[in-house]
């Protein structure tokens, strides 16, 4: 298996991967790969971005040699599938080391124009972008650990991460981890639904739901800006996060929480009440991780009496691309 993370954090992944009892057999920037494990199902990783179960490797020293190696390699894996609809080619190099993201390309254009040559009908059905959403996908997946090597693989397990686009009205940089979140989420708050943010100021999440059309509660002694300042469907309230509580018999479709404050502090008493009384239907939540173990806190997060084990019908942690030092957990609260 061959797992791709956020560029600096290959050792947290890998530490992740011990965790679960899959031993790291190498890595590099932005990937580590781990040995074959028989039937085993692939992990649920925080720290992957993108995991190939089962990747072929490939090794030559020219652009158009691996891209031939590629194209057997793609051309093999056809005899027994026919291709009617639209699948992803998805090629790429971590960016922190220089010119591999663009070696990666060329060869990509090299396996495009060699497939384009001995199956244009499939050749046109490409889409070179990772698909959407989070789970396993069908296509070409192909990451390069060096100039001269590349491991491929027909098929790739996505955790939902993705760069998202920027908004002027925005308040803050942390709008875009949680429009990020929503993909992992698989939803996102509609029109009519009511939203608590805790932790609020200076607004980019509450503007983020407030922007779809939800009625929100913004929490926080803080002022907010932007976007956030002054909407219609924004309801500031200047009230320490940790103490809010909503009215009895009320509760709120969608929790959001963003601060900076200790993960433990959070999880415990903000957190779990939260989840334990089932105050919200569906949550995101950021837990900084900067000054903890990270592998630790995850070994924490899943652990049975986890707040997200105990009252959460489903959960996913994530490190996200607009993620520092930080992971996201999304889910839904248990009836």
């Amino acid at each position: 298996m061959l797992a791709t993370c956020q560029a600096g954090f290959e050792d947290s992944l890998a530490g992740e991967l011990a965790a679960l009892d899959w031993a790291p057999r190498e890595q590099g920037p932005g990937w580590v790969r781990c040995d074959a494990a028989g039937d085993r199902p692939t992990p649920d990783l925080a720290f992957a971005h993108l995991i190939l179960p089962a990747p072929g490797e490939l090794r030559a020293e020219t652009v158009n040699a691996l891209a031939q190696q590629a194209a057997g390699f793609f051309a093999e894996s056809l005899r027994d599938e026919r291709i009617e609809t639209a699948w992803p080619s998805v090629w790429s190099g971590p960016a922190a080391v220089a010119g591999l993201s663009r070696r990666a390309s060329a060869a990509q254009q090299a396996f495009q124009d060699l497939v384009r040559r001995k199956l244009p009908r499939v050749a046109k059905l490409a889409v070179p972008a990772t698909p959407r959403g989070v789970g396993l996908a069908r296509g070409m997946f192909v990451v390069f650990t060096g100039f001269d090597r590349a491991f491929v693989s027909r098929t790739a397990v996505l955790g939902g991460q993705r760069r998202m686009a920027d908004d002027a009205m925005a308040p803050s940089r942390s709008y875009l981890k949680v429009e990020e979140a929503y993909g992992v989420l698989g939803a996102e708050p509609r029109p009519g639904e009511t939203v608590v943010d805790l932790g609020a100021a200076p607004g980019g999440w509450s503007y983020s739901a407030a922007r779809r059309g939800a009625r929100v509660v913004a929490v926080d002694n803080g002022p907010l800006k932007g976007g956030a300042f002054g909407h219609p469907l924004i309801e500031h309230r200047r009230e320490d996060a940790f103490g809010f509580r909503p009215a009895a018999g009320w509760s709120f479709d969608w929790l959001l929480c963003d601060l900076v404050e200790e993960p433990h502090h959070v999880l415990h008493n903000l957190v779990a009440p939260w989840l334990e009384h089932r105050w919200c239907r569906r949550f995101i939540l950021n837990l900084k991780f900067g000054r903890v173990d990270p592998v630790a806190l995850l070994r924490e997060l899943r652990a049975e009496d986890s707040p997200f084990v105990r009252h959460a019908a489903t959960f996913r942690l994530r490190h996200l691309y607009h993620d520092r030092d930080e992971f996201t957990v999304v889910g839904e609260v248990g009836s």
